[in-house]
């Protein structure tokens, strides 16, 4: 979520280590490390949709609900949409090295708690993320190599303000500002591992789920491969 040249840091602390990721089960016996799979897009773009789909699709997928001070929207649920947090606490938080990364986003502050992520983890499960380009930097510097990062692109600008004006959910003022940060966070594209356009739900979600699957079955993340090589080679 923030910073767009460099990893921004817990108001001048030094991140602490990333958390161990558990190994998770395969049908032949041995080991894999989890995937923290990170969506990012303008906001409009399809980032969200493709994200409750993905959850509802793959039991094994956990998701990082994050911290925010912004208010609770008609129909959003405290614990399940977002955290919803009064400034003071968020501080507190982020002062307490409780983020792995956290942002300000249009007036309010956004932020991935650490402790549920470390749970996901050690229950064997890959994790979602929902989160801007700044908030992806930010956590790649934090776990590396275990994240997966893919951008979501709307087909074109004007579509993209039509579907924030048919969500109906942010006043104009707000859509404008949406837009004009639009731009900004489509150039960081070159970011991500992965990127696709969605013009079509069913397809673009198609194709993370197929990214998803490729990224569980590399070779890097195939922990007990090497007991399993030498059983069948003895």
């Amino acid at each position: 979520m923030t910073n767009p040249h460099c990893p921004r840091q817990l108001r001048g602390m030094t991140p602490p280590p990333p958390p161990p990721l558990q190994p998770q089960s395969d049908p032949h016996g041995f080991k894999r490390r989890g995937v923290l799979f990170v969506l990012s897009s303008p906001s409009g773009a399809g980032k969200s949709t493709i994200a409750r789909k993905l959850l509802a699709a793959h039991a094994e997928l956990g998701v990082s609900v994050s911290a925010t001070t912004r208010p609770m929207r008609p129909g959003e649920v405290d614990g399940k949409d977002y955290h919803f947090v009064d400034l003071e606490e968020f501080r507190r938080m982020t002062a307490d090295g409780e983020f792995l990364e956290w942002a300000h986003v249009f007036g309010h502050r956004y932020g991935t708690p650490r402790a549920p992520v470390e749970k996901m983890l050690a229950e064997g499960k890959d994790v979602l993320f929902d989160i801007d380009w700044q908030g992806a930097q930010q956590l790649f510097q934090i776990a590396g190599g275990d994240v997966v990062r893919t951008f979501i692109l709307p087909p074109s600008m004007e579509e993209l303000h039509q579907r924030l004006l048919k969500r109906a959910t942010d006043t104009i003022e707000v859509i404008d500002a949406r837009m004009q940060r639009a731009a900004n966070e489509v150039s960081h594209w070159d970011g991500y591992e992965y990127v696709l356009v969605n013009d079509d739900v069913e397809e673009c979600f198609t194709n993370v789920c197929t990214i998803l699957e490729a990224e569980r079955l590399k070779r890097s993340r195939q922990t007990g491969l090497i007991g399993f090589i030498r059983k069948l080679v003895r």
